[in-house]
C-alpha cells in the first residue's frame, strides 16, 4: 500500500460515513414515525372496540327483550363450547384473576387463563429508563411480562370441532395454595383434569413445575405419542445498549445427547430438533434468562427466533415448540424446572446439564478461556475488591505479568532492530534508486547479524486469543451490569461522557465514549514511542495506517461495554510502562551490540526462513528485471 492508495482508501471511507450519516433518519423523524404507527394502532383499536360495544349491546336488548331469545342464546353458547372444548366446556368460560407468590430474590405473578406465569419481578436487578434529555431513572426489572407471550398446551381430543384444545383458552381453579406452592387445575368432570403445579424454593431463582392429566386417556386418539408445548416469549429491551443486548440475544437448547446449540443471535433463524430428545431450552437475554429443563426430556423441539425491527418496543420474538411424551396412561405427568433470573455462572452451573452455557462467553477455546480462567480469577478479586473497576485494573496487572515473558521477547527483538539502524540507513544510502536491492541488502543484515524482522510479531499474535477472549467476557458477565466506575454508570455498556446532538452512523452512536477517547490517544502515543526507531522506509503507508487504525477502531469502541475499553485504556498504560522500564532499565543495549557482532562472526546455517525469503526476493527481482528488459525492447521497436 502506497501513499495514494492510503488516501484512496480514507476518501472512500469518509464518503461511505457521509452517505450513512445523511440516509439515517434523525432521532426526531424516529419518534414521529414511532408516533403515528402509535396513533393508527390506537385509531384501529378504538374502532374494533366500538364494534364490539355496539354488537354487545344490541345482543343485550334483544336478551331483555326476549327471555326466550336469551335461553337461546345460552344453549347455543353451551353447545358451541362443547364442540370447541368437549370436556373442558365448564373451564372455557370464567374472569382472569391473579395470584402471586414470592421468595426473597423473585416475586411471580400467575393468570389463572392458562394457568401460567405472567410476570416475575426481580427483586436485586433494575431497568434503567433513558428520556430523551438522556436523564436515566431505575425502574424494576420483570421478565416474561409481554401481553403477546404464550405458554399453551395442546391437548388433542378426539371428540371437539378442531381436534385439540388449548390451555390458553381454559379458566384454571385455584386447587391449593401456600407460601411457596400454587396448584392450578382446568376442570373436564368426573375428576378428569389438567393441572399444574408450582413451587418455589427460597434463596433460589428455580420453579419446580408439573403437570398432570388425569383420566384424559380415553378422549386423548390412541395415535398420539405427545402433547405439544409452544411457549412464545417477546423479549423486552432490558438494556440501554440495546445493539449489543440484540446481539447477545437468542434461544439455547440442549439435546439429551451432544453440546449445546443455539440459534443465530444476529438473523431470523430456525432449528428444528425433530428426530432426538431435548433436555432444556432457554429464551436469554443479555444477562438474564427463562429456562426450562425437563427431568428427563422433551420428545423432540422446534427453535425459532425473529428478529423486529430495531425501532420496535420489543427485542426479539422467541419461540420453542416442544413435544412432550405421552403414553395413555390413565394419570400422566410430566415433571420439569423453571429457571428465571439472572445470568449468574454459579447458579446456572448449580442447574446441571450445561446451562450456564446460556452466558455468551464465546465458544471453543474463547469461552474456555473465558469460564474457567478469567472468570474464576475475575470471581476471587471481586471477593475482596468492592470496586468492579478496580478488579478489571487488578486483572490488567494479573495478565500483563503473565504475558510478560512474551512481551520481552518483542522489546528485546524491537531493540536488536533498532541497533541495526545505523547499518541500514549506510545501505539504504548505496541503493536508494533501487528498492528491490534494498530489500535483499536488508534480508542479507538481518541474516548476517541474527535478528528476526518477525520476533516483534510473533509474540504479539500468541496474546490474540485473550484479547478476543476479553473482548466477550466484559460484555457477557452481569457482574458489570450497571457497576459504576469513575465516570461510568455502567460497565456493561457504554460511557457516555459528552451527548452528541447527532448520531455519528457505522456503531458510532450520539455521545463519546471517554475511556475509549482516552484509549486511542494512549494508543497513538505508544505506537509512536514503539515504532520510531524501525524502519519503514520499504512500506511507507504502514507508518500512515498505524496512526490511522486507532481513530478508525474508536468508531468500533464507541458504543462498546465500558469495561472493554477501561480495561484497554489500563492495559495502553501498562504496555507503555513496560516498554519504558524494559527498554530504558532492564535491557542492556551495550549488551545487544556485542550479541549482534557476535552473530556476524558466527558461520551461517543453510537453510531457514530468512534464507528462503531472500531466495523469493531474489526471483522476484529477477522477475522484475526482465519486465525492464521486456519493456526496453518494446520501446526500441
Amino acid at each position: 500500500m502506497d501513499r495514494n492508495t492510503v488516501i484512496g482508501l480514507t476518501l472512500i471511507f469518509a464518503i461511505f460515513m457521509l452517505w450513512q450519516y445523511t440516509l439515517t433518519p434523525s432521532q426526531e423523524e424516529i419518534e414521529a414515525q414511532k408516533r403515528r404507527r402509535d396513533s393508527l394502532q390506537q385509531v384501529e383499536q378504538f374502532r374494533l372496540d366500538s364494534l364490539a360495544k355496539i354488537q354487545e349491546k344490541k345482543l343485550a336488548e334483544i336478551v331483555e327483550t326476549t327471555p326466550a331469545a336469551a335461553e337461546e342464546s345460552d344453549s347455543l353458547k353451551n353447545s358451541r363450547l362443547s364442540q370447541e372444548f368437549g370436556l373442558f366446556a365448564a373451564a372455557a368460560t370464567g374472569e382472569e384473576e391473579r395470584e402471586v407468590l414470592e421468595n426473597d430474590l423473585f416475586k411471580i405473578t400467575f393468570s389463572n387463563k392458562g394457568g401460567r406465569i405472567v410476570e416475575v419481578e426481580l427483586k436485586d436487578y433494575y431497568k434503567v429508563l433513558e428520556d430523551s434529555a438522556r436523564q436515566q431513572t431505575k425502574v424494576p426489572l420483570k421478565l416474561m411480562e409481554d401481553e403477546k407471550n404464550k405458554f399453551e398446551y395442546i391437548i388433542p381430543l378426539s371428540n371437539v370441532s378442531n381436534n385439540s384444545i388449548r390451555t390458553s383458552d381454559l379458566f384454571f381453579e385455584v386447587k391449593e395454595k401456600s407460601n411457596n406452592s400454587i396448584t392450578l387445575r382446568a376442570d373436564a368432570g368426573n375428576n378428569r383434569y389438567f393441572e399444574q403445579k408450582y413451587t418455589l424454593s427460597d434463596g433460589s431463582y428455580k420453579i419446580d413445575y408439573d403437570i398432570k392429566l388425569e383420566g384424559l386417556s380415553n378422549v386423548i386418539p390412541q395415535n398420539v405419542e405427545s402433547i405439544t408445548l409452544d411457549w412464545q416469549n417477546y423479549l423486552d429491551r432490558l438494556e440501554i445498549n440495546t445493539t449489543y443486548e440484540r446481539n447477545f440475544t437468542s434461544i439455547y437448547f440442549k439435546p439429551l445427547e451432544g453440546g449445546t446449540s443455539y440459534c443465530s443471535c444476529r438473523a431470523s433463524d430456525e432449528d428444528d430438533v425433530d428426530e432426538e430428545p431435548v433436555k432444556w431450552v432457554s429464551h436469554a437475554n443479555q444477562f438474564f434468562n427463562s429456562s426450562l429443563m425437563a427431568d428427563n426430556a422433551f420428545a423432540s423441539g422446534v427453535m425459532e427466533t425473529e428478529m423486529l425491527d430495531e425501532n420496535a418496543e420489543d427485542l426479539k420474538r422467541l419461540q420453542a415448540t416442544l413435544k412432550i411424551p405421552y403414553a395413555h396412561g390413565n394419570s400422566e405427568s410430566f415433571s420439569m424446572d423453571f429457571f428465571i433470573g439472572p445470568n449468574e455462572f454459579e447458579r446456572l452451573s448449580a442447574m446441571g446439564h450445561e446451562l450456564h452455557e446460556v452466558i455468551p462467553f464465546g465458544r471453543s477455546i474463547l469461552g474456555t478461556i473465558n469460564r474457567w480462567i478469567i472468570r474464576p480469577i475475575f470471581s476471587f478479586l471481586s471477593g475482596f475488591i468492592g470496586s468492579k473497576g478496580i478488579v478489571i485494573l487488578v486483572l490488567t496487572l494479573i495478565v500483563k505479568l503473565a504475558l510478560y515473558p512474551l512481551t520481552y521477547k518483542m522489546l528485546y527483538s524491537q531493540s536488536k532492530m533498532a541497533a541495526l539502524k545505523p547499518q541500514l540507513e549506510n545501505m539504504k544510502g548505496r541503493f536508494k534508486d533501487d528498492p528491490q536491492k534494498q530489500q535483499m541488502e536488508q534480508m542479507k543484515l538481518y541474516r548476517e547479524f541474527g535478528v528476526n524482522p518477525l520476533g516483534g510479531c510473533m509474540p504479539m499474535a500468541l496474546q490474540m486469543p485473550i484479547w478476543i477472549a476479553l473482548y466477550r467476557f466484559f460484555p457477557a458477565s452481569i457482574e458489570f451490569r450497571q457497576a459504576p466506575f469513575l465516570w461510568a454508570t455502567d460497565l456493561s455498556s457504554y460511557d457516555a461522557f459528552f451527548n452528541l446532538p447527532f448520531t455519528i452512523p457505522m456503531g458510532f452512536g450520539a455521545h463519546i465514549s471517554l475511556f475509549t477517547l482516552l484509549w486511542a490517544i494512549t494508543t497513538l502515543i505508544y505506537t509512536y514511542y514503539n515504532t520510531k526507531h524501525m524502519d519503514m522506509s520499504a512500506q511507507p503507508a504502514m507508518k500512515y495506517m498505524q496512526y490511522i487504525m486507532p481513530l478508525f477502531f474508536m468508531g468500533f469502541f464507541n458504543s462498546f461495554a465500558s469495561g472493554l475499553t477501561c480495561y484497554l485504556l489500563f492495559s495502553n498504560v501498562m504496555n507503555i510502562t513496560q516498554t519504558l522500564v524494559t527498554k530504558n532499565f532492564i535491557i542492556d543495549q551495550e549488551k545487544i551490540k556485542l550479541e549482534l557482532e557476535a552473530n556476524r562472526k558466527k558461520p551461517k546455517k543453510k537453510g531457514g526462513f530468512q534464507e528462503r525469503l531472500e531466495k523469493a526476493m531474489k526471483e522476484q527481482q529477477r522477475i522484475q528485471a526482465e519486465r525492464e528488459e521486456a519493456k526496453k525492447r518494446r520501446k526500441k521497436k
